[in-house]
């Protein structure tokens, strides 16, 4: 059943309970990176193998992600410093336990191509901040497939 989560700032990726951090470099440059993250939303479904319906609300000040599995988002963007930061913080889900979850997207020059920093940050009741430690190797594995994705997507 979908519920309402608290409404976090852009600080919460630095000091929610539970912050999972992954970092890769690829390619391609921050512009087209952050093009790709910020003002391509639909273009997720391609790129990030566990999302399955990305879209823009209320004019690109929110998005709706569905999830492999189920898990529905609609969310606030905080922040889009192009080309360097990108962050919303979920509104809404089905996610039973949640009670504040936000992401970071932070992007930096690595030679010609870009250091990607995802941060995923969560508030919960006790079994979902475990559950959400306990799914860090997951979540790596996804984002490096979902960066190497990216990366070929933004090369071809």
């Amino acid at each position: 059943m979908p519920h309402r989560l608290r409404p976090v700032g852009r600080e919460f990726a630095s000091v929610a309970p539970v912050r999972l951090v992954f970092e890769r470099e690829i390619s391609a440059a921050p512009p087209a990176v952050f093009d790709a993250l910020a003002r391509d939303v639909t273009g997720w479904t391609a790129w990030f193998r566990v999302v399955t319906l990305a879209r823009p609300l209320d004019g690109g000040a929110g998005r709706e992600i569905r999830l492999v599995g189920a898990a529905r988002f609609r969310e606030t963007i905080l922040t889009a410093e192009d080309p360097e930061v990108y962050a919303y913080r979920v509104d809404v889900t089905n996610v039973p336990g949640a009670r504040a979850m936000a992401e970071e997207w932070r992007l930096g020059p690595a030679g010609t191509g870009t250091r990607v920093r995802w941060t995923m940050a969560v508030d919960g009741v006790t079994p979902f901040r475990l559950a959400m430690k306990a799914a860090r190797p997951g979540l790596a594995a996804g984002f490096r497939d979902a960066m190497t994705s990216l990366d070929r997507r933004l090369a071809g």
